[in-house]
């Protein structure tokens, strides 16, 4: 589906040629004949090469007929990441068929960035459709092939894996059958899995995930994985993903519209996405994966607002609201990666708050963290997929409306600056370590020009590259 090739091999239906606006340049395998065809046609038809400007023509080359597409990227000194992956997301999702791409300006046919587009646009979640979506091939056409090209397709293939484990349905992807495939898949990946059932979450004292699932038919689980990639090293990179895997708001009941939006488990599929990279990789470091599963039903077996729960850390917590559950989850989650895995630092990913929805909006991640080096090493991440990020604050004052008079904390603060009281919520866990929050309000129909409909996949990639760094 992707490749780097050094020499012309294989047909093609086009050949694309990606230029700079009046920096246009036809190669020199071609007869004089056909060069002076295509300069006749790019005068007539005045293209110029502005961004997403194309022309194709087609001729024959030594009886073979070649198609050619010249596609413009705009003038240089306006060249932009972001509009690239607009224009090449635009164009390819238009094509079909087996495409080879060129320039003479090396610096467009940037692998990492082509790649990431084209299996955006090469995604599709078919799986309970007749009619299966076509994939488009594309080599690039280079003199020498990446050493790292395999990294590149692995983990655009692995977050395509995780975008349809988002996109699946709650009757398909309930918690037992995400410890399924998140065994399966460690098996597949050489990473070892535990999997914990709702009578091990009670031992272990994980009261908050416990009363959150108790409502639910299908019980919870806590799925932890483990790469251990360097022995030698006593640094453990621990990751907590949040895992919904239905969210009705319990007795605080969502709207409808609410309901279905059915990815409150991205966060557990980001950090599962994440570990999957780094074994695929043989990255020489240790990760430790956790991922608390569960529903958040109606029934007589409810927790109810005004309960008070004693969390896995001892900390008592006074319910507030319902539906504020994924931070409770959470809470127990990071208590036992922090003391039961003995990890060095912790980030955890979950679709958290509607409050950062209404402050950042769905295609910017809101990042919180307790270290400034976790922040700027992910921001780099961030930037090399794309993806964008900005990081909050994490002020005291916000702690203080956690606070309850006949608990320790509540699970809901003042309902202004929401996202971040509830980031201080789960501050509160992870203590003195090193730590770092993504709230992915971008993990459903993100709006991102580049991206369908449906799941992003976004963060994976970046917390695969942050971990790779660290």
């Amino acid at each position: 589906m992707f490749n780097v090739v050094g020499i012309v091999k294989g047909e093609y239906s086009k050949n694309i040629i990606l230029t700079y606006e009046d920096e246009i340049s036809i190669c020199d395998c071609i007869s004089e004949k056909n060069k002076n065809l295509i300069e006749d046609l790019i005068k007539k038809r005045e293209f110029t090469g502005k961004s997403g400007e194309k022309l194709e023509v087609s001729f024959y080359e030594n009886e073979f007929l070649i198609t050619m597409v010249f596609l413009g990227v705009g003038k240089r000194e306006e060249f932009n990441e972001e509009k690239y992956r607009v224009m090449l997301y635009n164009f390819l999702s238009g094509e079909k068929g087996k495409l080879l791409m060129s320039s003479k300006n090396e610096e467009l046919l940037d692998e990492n960035l082509i790649c990431n587009v084209l299996y955006n646009v090469n995604y599709n979640f078919d799986i309970f459709k007749e009619e299966k979506g076509k994939k488009l091939n594309l080599d690039i056409y280079k003199e020498k092939e990446l050493s790292n090209l395999e990294e590149i397709i692995s983990i655009n293939e692995i977050t395509n894996r995780i975008k349809e484990l988002i996109d699946l349905p709650a009757n398909i992807l309930t918690p037992s059958k995400f410890a399924e495939k998140a065994l399966n898949l460690g098996n597949e990946y050489g990473i070892e899995v535990e999997i914990f059932d709702e009578k091990d979450i009670e031992k272990m004292g994980m009261n908050l995930l416990l009363n959150v699932g108790k409502s639910s038919i299908n019980p919870p689980r806590v799925v932890v994985m483990r790469y251990l990639g360097d022995k030698k090293s006593a640094e453990k990179i621990g990751l907590v993903g949040k895992g919904l895997t239905f969210d009705a708001g319990g007795l605080c009941l969502k709207s409808s519209t609410g309901m279905f939006e059915k990815c409150d488990m991205a966060g557990a599929a980001t950090v599962l996405g994440a570990i999957l990279c780094v074994a695929k990789n043989e990255i020489k470091k240790n990760v430790v994966a956790v991922m608390p599963l569960c529903e958040n039903l109606i029934s007589d077996r409810s927790y109810k607002p005004g309960d008070i729960i004693k969390a896995m850390n001892g900390k008592y917590i006074e319910i507030i609201n319902t539906d504020a559950e994924g931070r409770l989850a959470l809470a127990d989650a990071i208590t036992y990666i922090k003391e039961r895995e003995k990890v060095s630092e912790i980030v955890d990913a979950a679709t958290l708050t509607g409050a950062m929805a209404v402050a950042l909006g769905t295609k910017v991640t809101a990042v919180f963290s307790n270290n400034d080096k976790m922040f700027e090493l992910f921001e780099k991440a961030s930037k090399k997929y794309g993806e964008q990020i900005w990081r909050m604050p994490l002020y005291d004052v916000y702690k203080e409306s956690l606070k309850s008079e006949v608990a320790d904390f509540k699970n809901t603060g003042e309902r202004y600056g929401g996202g971040v009281s509830a980031a201080k919520f789960l501050e509160i866990f992870s203590g003195d370590t090193p730590w770092m929050h993504l709230d992915l309000t971008t993990a459903f129909d993100s709006g991102i020009k580049w991206m369908k409909k449906g799941a992003s996949g976004i963060g994976t990639k970046p917390l695969y590259e942050y971990i790779k760094n660290r």
